[in-house]
C-alpha cells in the first residue's frame, strides 16, 4: 500500500472523477432504500462491502488510464511515478512528498496476487479526498436490534454505555431509566446496536423535520425503524439514530442537577416522618441540613429570585425560579442576601442559614417544587 498525497489528484482526469463519483452515488442510492429488502441493510451496513463495491467500480471505470502503483518495491514506485506525467509536461517530481496524504490501495490494474488487499480498498471520505469531491455525510443505516446484559455488583450506566461502544443517553432512553441511582443488580438491560434515543411522535412532525432536529438522516430513522413510508402516527415512538437526550432530563436522571445548597448535614429527609412539634406522623416536604447560624446558604442552580419573605413557619426565606419548570425554597434564613427580580448563578450566595421561624435549632429547609409539585431533592443533586 502506498501514501499519495492530495497532488494525485490532479492526475485523474475529470471526467474519470466525475464517472466514479456517479456510480458512488448510483450504489448508495440503490443499496440505502430501505423499501428494497432487508439485505438492503445490510448492505448499507456492512463496511468491509461497501469498500468492495467501490473498489469494483474504481478498477471497472479507471482501466487503463488509471494511475498504475505497486505497493512493495521501491522501483516500482520511481517506475509509476514516471508514468504519472502529464502530457502537458508537468513534471512529477514530488508526488510523494509533503503533507495532506492519502492512503490509496489496490487501485486499478493490480497483480491478481495482490487482490487479497481488496479489503484495504477506500473509505467514503478517502475517496472524497482522492477525487476532489465533498464528501456526503456518514450515512450507515441499520435496522435496530438489541442484546441484553444483567447489571453486576459496581456497575454504572456511564461504563456499560462506553464497554459497549455506546454513549450514555442511548442506554437510559432505550432503558427508560428514570434514575440511574435505582438500579439494582440482576436487573436486565438492553444493549442496541447503534446509538440514539426514543422519541414520541408529535403533530406536525415528518421524517425530514426529526432528521434535522436531532442531525441525522431521514434514512437512517427509516432504516431503525423499518418504515415503508414516510407516515407518521402522532404519539407513536420513534428510535432516532444519533439522537441525544435533553441535557436537563440526562442531568436529572443522573441525579447532577442540583448542587448541595449548604454545607451541613441532613438532619431531616424528604418524606413522611414524626413531626418533631406534634409528635404525629406528617409529610416533611423538604430536606434539612443543618449548621451552624451564618453558615452560606447558595442557589443550587441558576435562575431567577421569585420572592424573598417571611413566615411564621418558613422565617426568612428566598424562592427562586428556574428553567424546565422546577422552583426550589430555601427557609428558617437568619441573613437574606438577595432581592426579588434578581438573577443568580448557580453557587451564587442568597442568604446565610439561621432559625427563624418554626425550628428546633439552625438548619436550612430546602423544598424542590417541579410544576407545583414537590420531588425529593436527594435524587437531584449531586453526590
Amino acid at each position: 500500500m502506498v501514501k499519495i498525497n492530495a497532488l494525485l489528484r490532479e492526475k485523474i482526469p475529470a471526467e474519470v472523477r466525475t464517472k466514479v463519483t456517479q456510480v458512488f452515488s448510483m450504489l448508495r442510492t440503490s443499496f440505502m432504500n430501505v423499501r428494497v429488502q432487508r439485505i438492503g441493510h445490510y448492505i448499507a451496513g456492512n463496511k468491509l462491502l461497501w469498500r468492495t463495491l467501490l473498489l469494483l467500480a474504481i478498477v471497472y471505470h479507471l482501466g487503463e488510464a488509471a494511475i498504475r502503483i505497486s505497493p512493495f518495491t521501491k522501483t516500482a514506485q520511481s517506475q509509476e511515478q514516471t508514468a504519472l506525467q502529464p502530457e502537458n509536461g508537468m513534471g512529477g517530481a514530488g508526488l510523494f512528498d509533503g503533507e495532506g496524504e492519502y492512503v490509496v490501495a489496490a487501485m486499478a490494474g493490480f497483480h491478481p496476487d495482490h487482490a487479497h488487499h481488496a479489503e484495504d480498498a477506500f473509505s467514503e471520505i478517502e475517496v472524497a479526498a482522492l477525487l476532489d469531491t465533498p464528501a456526503a455525510p456518514e450515512d450507515v443505516s441499520q435496522v435496530l436490534t438489541f442484546s441484553f446484559y444483567s447489571l453486576e455488583s459496581g456497575d454504572i450506566i456511564g461504563t456499560i454505555a462506553a464497554n459497549s461502544g455506546l454513549v450514555e443517553d442511548t442506554l437510559i432512553s432505550v432503558n427508560n431509566i428514570r434514575n440511574t441511582r435505582l438500579l439494582q443488580i440482576g436487573q436486565m438491560i438492553r444493549i442496541p446496536n447503534q446509538d440514539g434515543v426514543y422519541h414520541t411522535v408529535k403533530a406536525g412532525e415528518t421524517l425530514e423535520t426529526l432528521a434535522e432536529t436531532h442531525k441525522t438522516t431521514s434514512n437512517r430513522i427509516r432504516a431503525a425503524n423499518e418504515l415503508f413510508d414516510d407516515t407518521l402516527i402522532v404519539n407513536t415512538s420513534l428510535f432516532i439514530p444519533g439522537g441525544r437526550l435533553d441535557w436537563v432530563n440526562r442531568q436529572e436522571i443522573n441525579g447532577d442537577l442540583f448542587i448541595w445548597p449548604s454545607a451541613g448535614h441532613i438532619s431531616s429527609p424528604y418524606g413522611y416522618r414524626r413531626s418533631p412539634f406534634t409528635g404525629e406522623r406528617s409529610f416533611h416536604s423538604g430536606l434539612d441540613i443543618a449548621a451552624p447560624i451564618g453558615t452560606p446558604v447558595r442557589a443550587a442552580m441558576s435562575g431567577r429570585v421569585a420572592q424573598v419573605g417571611y413566615s411564621e413557619i418558613f422565617g426568612n426565606f428566598v424562592v427562586l425560579n428556574h428553567h424546565s419548570g422546577y422552583r426550589t425554597l430555601y427557609a428558617h434564613l437568619h441573613t437574606v442576601r438577595t432581592r426579588t427580580g434578581a438573577n443568580v448563578a448557580t453557587g451564587e450566595r442568597i442568604g446565610d442559614m439561621g432559625n427563624s421561624g418554626l425550628t428546633t435549632g439552625s438548619h436550612l429547609h430546602f423544598t424542590v417544587y417541579r410544576n407545583g409539585a414537590t420531588v425529593n431533592p436527594r435524587t437531584l443533586m449531586r453526590r
